[in-house]
């Protein structure tokens, strides 16, 4: 048998049928849903008297729309009438369709990407699709997630199938060891910089070497997750002791011969040896900065250490009129250096950095301190659980003594979808996944960058490179 790829394996293994040389029809493990992108699609099974195939194998969330004000998990109310009107359509057609909820009051509920895999749902060698591009994030485990359209998603609910374009394979190979203050999210970053925004279009992922064996599994839920921005259409990693432990740690439900099942099944998940790639990429990850995106999406980003590009030296006109447009919406001049660019709010959180690692780095920086005098400072749990975890660990409280709002879990600012969201003019450093005009509220500007960078932001009121935080001038 000819050498494979992770992700051709992938694929092999849960092929109902060759439609054609690009087509398959995919068995589908896991379908998770949200209040956003599930409503038509249940109207579709409806209008055909369809019953949902595999409600066993489905789940929902609550997480776009709801509000994350700091009240009891019991009285959390969606006020927005629309909003509140795709909560209970969501939970209506769970009812009917005997589908697990994750509603606005349960304690478990929290943003679909971190529930998913903290409560050991995800393990390697699935296929899990969700209404929601970020999906990539559960190839951190060595499972195959993407996002899908409303109508597949409604495929997905009458068959448990879908039908799916196969994509190409591209290895990015990262060696070297990442330096202090850099962090996975510099690193997916750097990746999503180097590749440009639709470096990986079409393709499959498939990340190793040092680097990212060395990452945690939620640094690798990091990197699979703003995969998506370089336009991948998944991204891999194969499992290994890391994933292993995590799933343990998390997969509770299992048994013991399930569990000898997943680690059976886990060692042929990797590229064989020979396996041939469509594109491959070698990155080294001792060389990377802690970055910040400038523009507005999420390529268009520098080290900490550099300034605004000057459209005049890009090599066409389609990208200089981009790079102008960019600068202009961000209210920034060519030049213009980015520590010590004065921000007005910071986010932390989302499906990108809503972890308990994520708040830990952050509570360790922050301990001691104080936000900085005019600048609003938000930290949103990525679900119900990572919340308590980081009141039983004391971090919530170090980061309230600090100054920082303490909220309920959800998607929150990642998106304009809620009541937290930037006002006009207002820059924000922020730890999501996207910096597109008007994400996080209309005329809101947006500065990707990790926990460690956002929190140094917070604390100085400016974005600063965390590498010299602490330093005179810098506190």
């Amino acid at each position: 048998m000819a050498a494979m790829t992770l992700y051709q394996k992938l694929v092999r293994t849960h092929e109902v049928a060759r439609l054609d040389d690009q087509h398959v029809l995919l068995y589908v493990d896991l379908h998770i849903m949200n209040e956003y992108t599930s409503p038509q699609a249940f109207a579709g099974l409806d209008e055909r008297a369809l019953p949902v195939r595999r409600p066993g194998q489905q789940m929902a969330v609550v997480d776009h729309v709801i509000p994350t004000h700091p009240v009891p998990p019991a009285a959390r109310v969606i006020a927005d009438p629309a909003s509140a009107l795709q909560a209970r359509n969501l939970k209506r057609n769970c009812i009917a369709h005997d589908i697990a909820l994750f509603d606005t009051t349960d304690p478990g509920q929290g943003i679909e990407h971190v529930v998913a895999p903290e409560r050991g749902m995800i393990l390697p060698g699935m296929t899990v699709l969700c209404g929601d591009s970020h999906t990539t994030t559960y190839g951190a485990l060595g499972a195959l997630g993407f996002g899908i359209g409303t109508s597949e998603v409604e495929h997905v609910l009458a068959t448990q199938t879908l039908v799916y374009r196969l994509a190409r394979t591209m290895r990015v190979r990262i060696d070297g060891v990442l330096p202090p203050g850099t962090t996975a999210k510099d690193l997916v970053i750097h990746v999503v910089h180097r590749l440009g925004a639709q470096g990986a279009r079409g393709y499959a992922v498939e990340f190793c070497g040092a680097a990212v064996a060395a990452l945690s599994a939620e640094g690798r839920m990091t990197l699979c997750n703003m995969a998506v921005e370089a336009g991948a259409r998944a991204a891999l990693i194969a499992p290994d002791a890391v994933t292993l432990a995590y799933v343990r740690d998390h997969a509770g439900h299992l048994s013991a011969r399930e569990w000898e099942g997943v680690l059976q099944d886990s060692r042929g998940l990797h590229s064989d040896p020979g396996a041939g790639f469509d594109a491959e990429h070698v990155l080294d990850a001792s060389a990377i900065a802690p970055y910040v995106t400038w523009g507005t999406s999420p390529d268009q980003a520098l080290p900490v250490t550099g300034s605004v590009p000057d459209p005049d030296g890009a090599d066409d006109g389609l990208a200089r009129m981009a790079l102008r447009k960019a600068i202009d919406y961000m209210g920034l001049a060519p030049g213009v250096a980015l520590d010590g660019l004065p921000v007005d709010r910071v986010f932390i959180g989302s499906c990108t950095n809503g972890r308990i690692e994520d708040l830990r780095a952050v509570a360790g920086l922050a301990r001691g301190r104080r936000v900085a005098h005019g600048v609003r400072a938000m930290v949103v749990p990525g679900s119900g659980a990572v919340r308590r975890q980081a009141e039983a660990e004391g971090i919530a409280r170090q980061l309230i003594d600090a100054g920082f709002e303490w909220r309920q879990p959800g998607c929150s600012m990642c998106l304009a979808m809620n009541d937290d969201a930037l006002a006009p003019g207002e820059r924000c450093a922020s730890t999501t996944n996207r910096n597109f005009e008007g994400r996080q509220g209309r005329g809101g500007r947006t500065h990707l960058m990790s926990p460690l960078m956002a929190a140094a932001a917070a604390l100085t009121g400016r974005i600063t490179d965390v590498r010299t935080f602490g330093r005179e001038g810098h506190e």
